[in-house]
């Protein structure tokens, strides 16, 4: 019972890192046409963290260790969204010069 329960802690620290980091990624994308882009990458910012910490506290339930497991999926979440942007960029041409 305890494998399942940690099992679904780091699948729900997947999907909040998901939503954290591709978020970013993409308000990053959209505010490069935007009006007021800083206003909307702190509103962004507020919803991204948010929702995370609720997550996070929800998942927990006053456990460590379903805090620790779903801190896990978290960071592999960041890892995926880091390597698909990288990814992404590549394919359009977009990254930054090397120095």
């Amino acid at each position: 019972m305890q494998a399942l329960t940690l099992s679904l802690a780091w699948l729900a620290g997947t999907a909040l890192g998901t939503l954290f980091y591709g978020g970013l990624w993409w308000t990053v994308r959209a505010i490069t046409g935007a009006a007021r882009g800083a206003l909307y990458l702190f509103g962004s910012l507020l919803l991204r963290m948010g929702v995370s910490a609720l997550g996070f506290y929800l998942v927990a339930g006053g456990q460590w260790q379903r805090m620790l497991v779903c801190l896990l999926g978290f960071l592999m979440a960041r890892a995926a969204v880091l390597y698909l942007s990288a990814a992404s960029a590549r394919k359009e041409g977009r990254h930054a010069p090397k120095s």
